[in-house]
């Protein structure tokens, strides 16, 4: 058992009853703006994504361009997700100290620069080196992105509006899937690393001259790196907590979605168009899940929702890893989907609100990272499992493991739904 924090911010106090909505709150959670706020916090989530899901994509085509098979191409992966607890500390403590806006605005910039190089790679440690600056870039994106948005959004809508703040990386799963479909054929994996770069630059400038700073951020502010220090280490026994259960829901996503067009290729056999066709329907289930039950969580609570979505996958297991035709298989994948991105589509809302106001852009960002640094190896072992078993049995073994994980750690964890920012 984890000691419990003060009884505001413990992980494992009893859920306190959803708090009224003072006019503070009202001042501070729907400031002029908000949309745009929110907005580019999705923006540079889904580029991260789309990002990343063109390595998953292109996996086997790149092993095949540096002469690697796919067990040392998932290193790439590896990379990517264990540098990011590197960036959610760097971006994470600028935007604690300085505010959400410019590290932000410099995130997409660094974003441009990455996906140029990854572009033009040429050796296999070349694209290794890159990619784990990426994961810099990725790790540092999250917590600022969801801080900045969740901060400013209104409170009534905190957790719907998580739910698609999160599916921005189903929504770069599918642009991804897309640029696969239409271009791998024709142009190879290279071109795809291109598309980004302008977005990126478009989004960065659009959060320099048109977003403001969080109301909440400005009321909490430290005055001195060494005060965001203290708070951190005050509250460790939270970060422990919001890394293992950040692991357990990195392992879920990563889980189903890294190796799952290897697994299509691999199992079935499918060429490109059909890997993307199918992964693409999936994210469709993804987001509707993030919609669902992110909306589920402002009635039912944050980790009552998220256990029914984690329920609900471990009973798609049979049907999403052992289908025996193509129809089955297609409804096994947004099912699947729809139920693990939408317990994902709680985690920002729910990781916000348990954060004091002072550290939120640094430690929920953190403490997701440091779960994806432990939860990394999970497609490496996925890909090394199914060398001796299938990718079937590796998928659906790894899936049934990390849901029961979440549903206990979930079950261990308190809540803050509707919590006022900013009045600390």
């Amino acid at each position: 058992m984890i000691p419990s924090e003060p009884p505001s911010i413990s992980p494992l106090a009893p859920p306190p009853p959803t708090l009224a909505l003072p006019p503070t709150e009202t001042r501070a959670s729907a400031p002029s703006g908000w949309v745009g706020s929110f907005l580019s916090g999705l923006a540079g989530w889904t580029l991260d994504a789309f990002d990343f899901f063109l390595v998953v994509f292109s996996l086997t085509a790149i092993g095949r361009t540096f002469g690697q098979d796919d067990k040392h191409v998932t290193f790439a992966l590896f990379a990517t997700l264990a540098l990011r607890p590197v960036g959610a500390f760097l971006f994470g403590g600028i935007a604690d100290r300085y505010g959400r806006r410019l590290p932000l605005a410099a995130n997409l910039i660094l974003f441009a620069v990455v996906e140029l190089m990854t572009g033009f790679a040429q050796t296999f440690t070349q694209f290794l080196l890159i990619r784990a600056l990426f994961g810099i870039v990725m790790g540092g994106q999250w917590g600022v992105g969801v801080s900045l948005a969740m901060e400013k959004v209104p409170v009534r809508l905190r957790g719907v509006l998580s739910g698609l703040l999160q599916q921005g990386y189903a929504i770069g799963f599918l642009l991804a899937a897309a640029a696969y479909f239409l271009l791998f054929d024709h142009h190879g994996w290279r071109p795809l690393f291109l598309l980004g770069s302008l977005p990126a630059l478009a989004a960065s400038a659009f959060v320099l001259l048109h977003v403001k700073e969080s109301e909440s951020w400005m009321q909490t502010r430290h005055s001195s790196w060494s005060g965001i220090g203290r708070a951190l280490v005050s509250h460790w026994k939270l970060f422990i907590y919001f890394t293992v259960f950040m692991t357990a829901m990195h392992m879920s996503s990563h889980g189903t979605q890294d190796l799952y067009p290897t697994f299509l290729e691999r199992q079935f056999g499918f060429h490109a168009h059909q890997k993307a066709a199918i992964s693409a329907v999936s994210m469709v289930g993804a987001i509707l899940g993030g919609l669902s039950i992110g909306a589920l969580s402002d009635k039912l609570g944050r980790r009552r929702a998220m256990l029914i979505a984690m329920i609900g996958a471990i009973a798609m297991i049979p049907l999403w890893a052992f289908a025996q035709t193509v129809p089955m298989l297609v409804l096994g994948a947004v099912l699947m989907q729809f139920c693990v991105q939408g317990a994902w589509g709680v985690v920002p809302a729910h990781l916000a609100e348990m954060s004091p106001d002072s550290i939120r852009g640094s430690l929920p960002g953190l403490g997701n990272q440091c779960g994806v640094l432990l939860a990394a190896v999970a497609p490496t072992l996925e890909a090394g499992v199914a060398r001796h078993t299938g990718y079937s049995f590796a998928m659906a073994t790894t899936a049934a493991i990390v849901f029961v994980l979440a549903c206990v750690l979930t079950t261990l964890g308190s809540e803050r739904r509707a919590l006022a920012f900013g009045n600390e």
